[in-house]
């Protein structure tokens, strides 16, 4: 895998926004997350034109979108990428992009949901990228969220003391108040204790694979397009998916799990982490853990691979950031997960 060079104090980071147009419709908290991503973690920001465009105007031109990632690579003074926002059609921008420019200038690059149809495609072409929070969705949010977040993002961001543990956040929550009040600007819906943290429907050996996912409903896009994975790829590999807000019901979620089994997956691959899945009650995230377990135990036979649940990333908050393509280890025994491997290589442009 190629790793982009590790972020330091002062480097600079482009804003995109590949998918929505949110930040034209909502320009106060997307300048909050701006704030702390200079004030909190330090960056410099270039805000790249799209950045403010109008949503019809992003959705009228895919090719601008993706011009301007080809650029963010190429532009030596650019140390990383993070999105605005997600979005629904980001698909649309794979056919533009430069992709022998981009693997021959890695670079950290960051967001979610919508953003899982290009950072999948990278990875698959052999570049770590980055499934964590975006400007607007978890960033803008930060004085809000547990302290351990924070603390979080500085430790995959800038800290080099690998093998890294995950560790449950303290409270979670579904979502965010109206961006449209200024009063209340950044700060986020009832936070749940998250005593119980995530947990292991099944496995009983410790594996160990290679990060690969995203949002399961935007995965569906890629599939039978060329920018979908070789048969080959899923070997050894340690899959995520998470739902969106449009909240699909634990069946649909079913029916998705169900074609990966169908293509073999589920006997390659040595682990999955399921997000906590946003607005769902607790007897639905039950009945969606009956059907996980139904798809790989009684469907599949694929009863040996370790399988956790309400993992903490995705569509709720505080997120945990994962590296597409880099080594994680699973252990049931212990109810622990770690990630065995800094994401990043040597060298970065700031000292």
């Amino acid at each position: 895998m190629k790793k982009p060079n590790s972020l330091k104090p002062k480097a600079k980071i482009a804003i995109i926004s590949p998918s929505s147009g949110l930040p034209y419709l909502y320009p106060g908290i997307y300048e909050l997350g701006l704030k702390h991503l200079q004030e909190t973690l330090g960056f410099e920001i270039k805000e790249m034109p799209t950045a403010r465009m109008s949503t019809d105007e992003l959705y009228r031109n895919p090719k601008l979108r993706a011009q301007e990632i080809n650029r963010c690579f190429e532009d030596p003074e650019i140390d990383g990428i993070i999105t605005s926002i997600g979005g629904y059609e980001s698909i649309r921008i794979l056919p533009f992009l430069n992709t022998e420019l981009i693997m021959n200038n890695p670079k950290f690059i960051m967001g979610f949901s919508d953003a899982t149809t290009f950072l999948a495609y990278f990875n698959q072409l052999g570049l770590v990228t980055f499934y964590g929070p975006s400007v607007m969705a978890g960033l803008a949010q930060m004085k809000y969220l547990p302290t351990g977040y924070e603390q979080h993002l500085k430790s995959i961001l800038f800290s080099n003391e690998y093998p890294y543990t995950y560790a449950p956040y303290s409270h979670w929550t579904e979502g965010y108040q109206d961006w449209s009040n200024l009063d209340t600007l950044g700060e986020c819906q009832e936070f749940q204790d998250n005593t119980e943290g995530w947990k292991f429907l099944q496995g009983s050996q410790v594996q160990q694979g290679t990060l690969w996912g995203g949002c399961i409903e935007v995965l569906e896009f890629m599939k039978s397009t060329e920018y979908w994975p070789e048969p080959s790829f899923w070997q050894d590999r340690i899959l995520f998916f998470e739902t969106s807000e449009d909240k699909p019901s634990p069946m649909q979620v079913g029916y998705m799990l169900r074609n990966y089994g169908m293509q073999g997956i589920f006997q390659k691959i040595n682990g999955i982490l399921f997000g906590r899945p946003k607005d769902y009650s607790t007897a639905e995230k039950q009945e969606l853990n009956n059907i996980i377990l139904d798809i790989f135990k009684v469907e599949f036979s694929a009863d040996q691979v370790p399988i956790v649940v309400d993992f903490d990333f995705g569509h709720t908050d505080p997120k945990f950031i994962l590296p597409l393509g880099a080594q994680m280890q699973l252990d049931p025994l212990r109810n622990e997960i770690r990630l065995l491997e800094s994401p990043f290589g040597s060298g970065g442009n700031v000292s």
